[in-house]
């Protein structure tokens, strides 16, 4: 019996409280993986950054909670709600997921095979959850303190990595394509400790003051470029690395326009473009000129 939207949202909500029970944040997501709830401040492009300060909902990732009363609060205001997101990097769990991509005829889990060979780390066993498209999450725990941030194909091409402001789409959701669900064998692990070695890899490297200010160089072109080539589903993790490098690399005052001017070109707004931009700020000790 196919099920319905109703029979899908009471799932997805059993399902997210469940995770809740397990010390994993969640979130009420659509059948298109985006978060349920629109923000608040989407028609003020003026507003300051706010991570749910304001008390309402609608922030994406930073509405996630472990409360069930806010949980059922959250599906209350989305009730065309069909999964649920886990919050990425939050205690206790300090979760890592290593999403492997099988589109466009990738193999990202022999890459990631690869990187272990070459780096010297096993993969543990540990939670997998399988996606409709043929791909799978890895679920990993790091250390406390350790932020480790999101990135789209930088250990390899179809290697994402969901960390600190990202989150991943819990089993049982449903989304446009399928159901989301654990791995055979699986269902009874926790997520497994990081191996150190893939951990360094998923560090952004040790920041490097360069005298440059251009944005017109080689290297700050690149990463306008890289932004401008995100398509949707990208633009967030691909704006926040290029963010994330621009400042290591001491160019992010000067190159902060023109990653904003590339990220409103592929969809996203000018709010949402400098608020990203502050988050990878804040995350290499950096400030965000305006």
């Amino acid at each position: 019996m196919a099920t319905t939207h109703r029979q899908a949202t009471t799932l997805a909500l059993a399902h997210a409280l469940s995770a809740a029970e397990r010390g994993l944040a969640v979130l009420p997501l659509s059948r298109t993986k985006l978060p349920a709830l629109r923000s608040p401040h989407r028609r003020d492009p003026a507003a300051p950054p706010c991570h749910g300060e304001c008390g309402r909902f609608g922030h994406g990732v930073y509405d996630a909670s472990t409360d069930p009363v806010r949980i059922r609060a959250l599906f209350a205001a989305a009730p065309w709600t069909t999964g649920y997101g886990i919050a990425c990097g939050l205690p206790p769990h300090h979760l890592i997921g290593v999403d492997l991509d099988t589109k466009s005829g990738t193999d990202a889990p022999a890459a990631l095979r690869e990187l272990a060979r070459r780096h010297l780390f096993t993969i543990p066993a540990t939670v997998v959850v399988l996606t409709p498209s043929g791909g799978r999450h890895l679920w990993l725990t790091g250390p406390p303190h350790v932020v480790v941030p999101n990135s789209a194909g930088r250990l390899a091409p179809g290697i994402d990595i969901r960390g600190a402001g990202g989150y991943l789409v819990g089993p049982g959701s449903r989304t446009a394509h399928g159901v989301y669900g654990v791995a055979p064998g699986c269902a009874r692990l926790a997520p497994a400790p990081c191996p150190p070695a893939l951990l360094r890899l998923l560090l952004p490297p040790p920041r490097t003051h360069r005298p440059t200010t251009s944005a017109a160089d080689g290297h700050g072109q690149g990463l306008v470029q890289f932004v401008l080539a995100a398509h949707e589903g990208q633009r967030n993790t691909r704006l926040f690395w290029a963010a994330c490098r621009a400042y290591e690399n001491g160019i992010g005052p000067a190159l902060l326009a023109p990653l904003v001017d590339a990220a409103v070109v592929t969809g996203l707004t000018e709010h949402e473009a400098r608020a990203t931009i502050a988050s990878a700020a804040r995350l290499t000790s950096h400030r965000p000129w305006s």
